[in-house]
Parts: C-alpha cells; sequence; structure tokens
C-alpha cells in the first residue's frame, strides 16, 4: 500500500514539474509572438492577418444588406402582383402534329420497355 502512495506522490511531483514547463514554454511563446508579429512572420512581407470589423462597421454593413434585401422583395413583390410571369420567348410552341407525334414515341418507348420488362420476369 505504501508503494503506491509513494508512487502516487512522485507522479503528482512530475505532473507539477511538467505544469510548470508548460508554462515556461507559453510565455516564451508569448514573449516571441509579440515581438515578430502573430505567428512568427513578419508583417511587413506582404502577409497580414485576418482583419476584424468593429461592431459598427458591422450593424451599418448588416443594415445595407437588409435595405438590398428589401429592395429586392419589394420589386419581386411588385411583379408578381401584375401577374404570372411572361413565358420564354426563345421556345417555339409545338403544333398539335408534332405533339401527338411526340406522344406515340413516347408511347412506343413505354410499350417496348414493358414488353422487355414481362419477357424478363
Amino acid at each position: 500500500m505504501s508503494n503506491l502512495n509513494s508512487a502516487l506522490d512522485q507522479l503528482r511531483a512530475e505532473r507539477k514539474q511538467a505544469e510548470a514547463q508548460v508554462e515556461k514554454l507559453n510565455q516564451a511563446i508569448a514573449v516571441i509572438e509579440g515581438l515578430s508579429g502573430r505567428n512568427g512572420t513578419r508583417v511587413a512581407r506582404g502577409k497580414r492577418g485576418r482583419r476584424s470589423l468593429s461592431a459598427a462597421a458591422r450593424r451599418r454593413i448588416s443594415e445595407a444588406q437588409r435595405a438590398r434585401w428589401a429592395q429586392r422583395k419589394k420589386q419581386a413583390a411588385t411583379t408578381s402582383s401584375a401577374g404570372p410571369r411572361p413565358v420564354a420567348v426563345s421556345r417555339k410552341p409545338l403544333s398539335t402534329a408534332a405533339r401527338k407525334k411526340i406522344a406515340a414515341a413516347q408511347k412506343a418507348r413505354w410499350a417496348k420497355f414493358r414488353s422487355q420488362q414481362k419477357a424478363a420476369a
């Protein structure tokens, strides 16, 4: 039992030493970062850290975006209340003969598919 207690005390002492070393390393890192920039590189080389905005700037940007969204929503409401959207003019309407021809071809394809399914079963 005393062996376990002594081993436990020894482990606790080693943990305190390790924590002290970690604290010293953290302090050294903080000093070096303070001297040469955020991540050990000089800022003068052209690489900058992430830029941050003040709360007031973020508020102005968000209000401007909300105003843009409101304007778009207002425009969408006026166009939708005027009636349905116009159909694209670039497409020519199909004649009734063309529609019947397409429908017959589609029916033939489905008939062929069903006959193949019956043959496989």
